[in-house]
């Protein structure tokens, strides 16, 4: 049987197994103007499929035993290609991220949602719907493969990162990465070539940085025999070398204005010259860069070429300082004492104070430090859990040191006393930061204001 059109407003499918969370969103939607049809299961989603069209579907990822998010998604693109798929998750990961947009969600949300946010999601699925307008970097054909299962973290700030590696992969487009040292700005550039059609080709790094002016010129457009001293043969360079594949340029700021130039004519010409050369030769090569330094302000102050500037931030890509996304921590943490036991041969777990007490700490350094910090720990740890005795002075300094939570125990009542205790101490660690809180506790949002406040979070939160 052929689904049915509706006529007039808007249709909209909600599908969630949470009762609570259908019910919100459908309440918000209808006030909107919409009419909102709710499913509670992926099976009963795909049966009103086959009986009424969607223009907007919203799916949580998480429906229960049998199908899921994605699989909802996949079948809607299937008997409903010009629907617009939304899906909604509290468990967000790269690999997810990029699986949503490589089966061509129209976007992929996180929990606790804003129900603005979604009301902004739905208009503009409907404005890309009405348009006609298939967003070809949505349907672009990913794999989880190279270096993606280093870039780790669900917060939402990470999850916009995940979704603009997978739009941009696919382009030819030159892309421009800012963050702060050790924010994983590499690890970033990698994923994007190895999602992308140059996957198969090489992967140059050049730290510009780290060489003096005449050692970077050589290593990029290598040189001819007798061009100078020590030249006794011909070289080729990273741009002939990498033709075909991505050179990725970090701290492409400390490049000298005689090297931008020539970078310049790379990116316009795709063609380089070597060093004590005046023959062509032709490169294909996609150029990824990255700063820790403002681009903009270096051109203002005639440091760094403008018409260079502009070539290179084509596609813009910020990465958030680890302070600003707190609750990815407990995962990172996770991730590298995985690493650490794989490379040791052992387990090697963590405190719940320890992990307190690195929630609290600013990170200078970013990823980076929190890995040698770890790495650090795990060293001197000898029993297999990570104390905050063990950890780096600076990082138990910045926490203030904060109370070994078995003091409570003298004094506390009930086991009910006990966890709530618990929790405002591990909220008090973290500044107040809920999300971080929940994060360490392994428990969402709603649990943590129900239990200390005996309350609701604020509407539109989960």
């Amino acid at each position: 049987m052929e689904p049915e059109s509706n006529g007039g407003k808007a249709n909209l499918l909600v599908v969630d197994d949470d009762a609570e969370t259908r019910n919100l969103l459908s309440e918000f939607l209808g006030e909107a103007g919409y009419r909102v049809v709710t499913s509670g299961s992926g099976e009963e989603a795909l049966e009103i499929g086959q009986q009424e069209l969607f223009d907007v579907i919203i799916s949580d990822m998480r429906l229960g035993p049998s199908l899921n998010g994605l699989d909802v998604l996949r079948a809607y693109k299937s008997i409903q290609p010009e629907s617009e798929v939304i899906l909604i998750t509290a468990f967000g990961s790269m690999e997810t991220a990029i699986e949503a947009v490589k089966a061509g969600a129209f976007d992929y949300l996180s929990k606790p949602f804003k129900i603005d946010e979604v009301l902004l999601q739905v208009e503009r699925a409907l404005e890309n719907r009405k348009l006609v307008r298939e967003n070809m970097n949505l349907k672009r054909q990913l794999g989880s493969q190279g270096q993606l299962s280093s870039l780790v973290g669900r917060s939402p700030k990470m999850l916009e990162i995940y979704k603009k590696i997978a739009m941009v992969a696919d382009s030819p487009s030159t892309v421009m990465i800012y963050g702060e040292s050790g924010t994983g700005k590499e690890l970033v550039a990698r994923a994007i070539h190895g999602n992308g059609p140059r996957a198969e080709k090489r992967f140059y790094p050049v730290n510009c940085g780290a060489l003096t002016e005449t050692l970077l010129e050589t290593e990029l457009f290598g040189h001819v025999r007798g061009s100078f001293t020590g030249a006794v043969e011909n070289k080729r360079g990273i741009f002939e070398d990498a033709s075909g594949g991505t050179v990725f340029l970090d701290e492409v700021s400390e490049m000298s204005p005689a090297l931008q130039v020539k970078v310049l004519r790379v990116l316009e010409e795709q063609e380089i010259r070597r060093i004590g050369s005046n023959q062509p030769v032709k490169v294909d090569v996609r150029i990824i860069a990255a700063s820790n330094r403002n681009l903009a302000e270096l051109v203002e102050a005639n440091k760094f070429r403008q018409d260079l500037y502009y070539r290179l931030r084509v596609i813009e890509i910020e990465l958030p300082p680890l302070r600003e996304r707190l609750e990815d921590i407990p995962l990172l943490v996770e991730h590298f004492l995985k690493k650490l036991g794989r490379e040791r041969n052992r387990h090697i777990g963590i405190s719940t104070v320890a992990l307190s007490t690195l929630m609290v700490y600013t990170w200078p350094g970013n990823v980076r430090e929190l890995e040698n910090a770890l790495e650090s720990a795990g060293a001197l740890n000898r029993t297999g859990l990570i104390h905050p005795e063990e950890l780096p002075a600076k990082v138990r300094e910045e926490s203030q040191h904060p109370s070994r939570l078995e003091d409570l125990f003298e004094t506390l009542p009930t086991l009910e006393e006990l966890e709530k205790r618990y929790m405002q101490h591990v909220l008090k660690v973290t500044h107040g930061n809920k999300a971080a809180a929940a994060a360490i506790l392994e428990i969402n949002r709603r649990t943590l204001y129900r239990k200390l406040e005996g309350g609701k979070p604020p509407d539109g939160q989960r």
